[in-house]
């Protein structure tokens, strides 16, 4: 097993892309077309399904903030993806991570896929502008990094669907990425690393917006990564489009206390649910 029967040999050199990776701006990121080996990428679109179809292993997003489907889990991917994933989610690809990305920690690959996978946005469907999820939802671990993987051959530009990264303040999107078959993006994710692509997909009917997500962990992060807290995806409007986004009360609220009221919080939270014997 080796990584080069899945990557293309211009990027299996982890050392000489990591400069251009850390130092990448709006945060750490690296954009790489003609990531995966053709025959490798081209069964996985081949196999991709209609995810709109499937009820009990994909999940449908339809809200004011993101209208998208998603798999669930591994049990939806179909041969050639999970053979992908195997090697994606392997130690091999883990250490080659480490190399690019600076990361002291050892990272962890996710056996759940949970909110990773195949991911399909149809005409309409958008993604706001956010921060990801901070923590593994079943596992106690600390998200690191996104890699997408897109699918999307003869993809044409008016029909949108960029990969956007944001500054800190939401001013303008500093890096766009088409979705375009085997362009690959890996980024960094803190709870200040803001990206989506906030206007309605413009394709055809018949078309739809396809990739591959995979997210990486760790245990424990740098200080000053990340909120004081737990937090799911935090979408937050682009500074020129203040009603874009719908907040949940509690994203007022976490929003308008300091981190350190939070904690004491949760921390009186979880002593009352130890004396009541929760």
């Amino acid at each position: 097993m080796n990584l080069n029967e899945v990557i293309n040999e211009k990027w299996l050199d982890a050392k000489s892309i990591s400069n251009s990776y850390q130092s990448a701006s709006p945060f750490p990121h690296i954009v790489m077309d003609d990531f995966i080996k053709l025959d490798v990428l081209e069964k996985v679109l081949k196999e991709f399904p209609d995810l709109a179809m499937h009820d009990e292993s994909a999940i449908k997003f339809n809200n004011a903030n993101e209208i998208k489907f998603a798999g669930r889990g591994m049990g939806i991917l179909s041969p050639a993806a999970l053979y992908l994933t195997s090697y994606l989610n392997s130690d091999l690809f883990l250490n080659y991570l480490n190399t690019i990305t600076g990361i002291q920690e050892p990272l962890i690959s996710d056996p759940y896929l949970a909110g990773g996978g195949y991911h399909e946005i149809k005409r309409g469907g958008l993604l706001k502008v956010h921060a990801d999820f901070n923590n593994h939802p079943k596992l106690t671990l600390d998200r690191r990094l996104n890699l997408l993987v897109y699918l999307n051959k003869d993809w044409l530009d008016d029909w949108g669907g960029k990969l956007q990264l944001f500054d800190v303040d939401r001013k303008k999107a500093v890096v766009s990425v088409m979705p375009k078959f085997n362009t690959a993006v890996l980024f960094t994710t803190t709870s200040f690393t803001y990206h989506g692509h906030p206007d309605p997909l413009n394709c055809p009917e018949s078309r739809s917006r396809k990739s591959l997500a995979y997210y990486y962990f760790s245990t424990g992060r740098p200080a000053g990564e990340a909120l004081g807290y737990d937090h799911s995806t935090i979408f937050r409007p682009r500074a020129d489009h203040k009603s874009e986004v719908k907040l949940k009360f509690k994203d007022y609220v976490r929003a308008a206390l300091p981190d350190f009221l939070i904690r004491a919080f949760k921390k009186q939270k979880k002593k009352i649910f130890k004396e009541q014997g929760h």
